[in-house]
């Protein structure tokens, strides 16, 4: 067993063990859902507010498991597997966090979600930037437009500069902590932007290159 899916075990095990350990404790109707004012706006069963986290996990992982495996480029993942497996365990751990932040709620002990949240979230948007930046070529990871996928050089340049940019909107992000009420423009914000400005910086790089093969 690889060092990656001992540590993703143990992950999704510390769900499970939370869960059965914490199952006597909590509502029979337990909040799972909040707006973006951080006001409950749902409930569920308590069986599925304890245990939906811990099997969405289980389905995860073995998703970003078996990725790597089915890839047609796969080779390719292979160079940046380190990256990738890093950002697979922080994604987890932020699943778990949100998990523990649910499970305190219910608890009775009130706090703004969202404002815990965006910290997290920007940890993730800088993650993600990491490993944009390290992707090659492959069919299920990175910024995927018609135009990086027909082309390596619009691939790289644009992973690399979209890494740059996920970093700053996970650092904008972090802004998020400091007032609830906008806490979600700054989580949605930058994150909205820069996805829109890759897919257009793509076709444009694909643009100059059509024009330079034509001349």
């Amino acid at each position: 067993m690889r060092k990656f899916h001992l540590l993703l075990l143990i992950v999704v095990a510390s769900y499970f063990a939370t869960g059965i350990w914490l199952y006597p404790l909590m509502p029979e109707s337990m909040a799972s859902h909040w707006n973006f004012e951080g006001q409950v706006d749902g409930y569920m069963p308590k069986f599925w507010g304890i245990f939906l986290l811990p099997f969405t996990s289980v389905g995860l992982s073995l998703l970003f498991i078996v990725i790597p495996r089915i890839d047609p480029l796969k080779s390719n993942i292979e160079k940046f597997r380190k990256y990738y497996d890093g950002y697979v365990l922080l994604f987890q751990a932020f699943l778990f966090y949100l998990y523990c932040l649910t499970i305190l709620w219910n608890f009775g002990i009130t706090f703004s979600l969202i404002q815990l949240l965006t910290p997290a979230i920007g940890a993730v948007f800088y993650s993600s930037g990491i490993l944009i930046e390290k992707v090659k070529k492959n069919w299920f990871i990175g910024i995927r437009t018609p135009w990086t996928l027909s082309s390596d050089v619009v691939w790289d340049k644009t992973h690399k500069f979209g890494g740059k940019l996920f970093k700053v909107a996970g650092l904008i992000t972090f802004l998020g902590i400091l007032e609830e009420k906008i806490a979600v423009f700054f989580i949605l914000g930058p994150i909205m932007v820069v996805a829109v400005y890759l897919i257009v910086y793509s076709y444009l790089e694909y643009k100059k290159i059509e024009n330079l093969s034509n001349k």
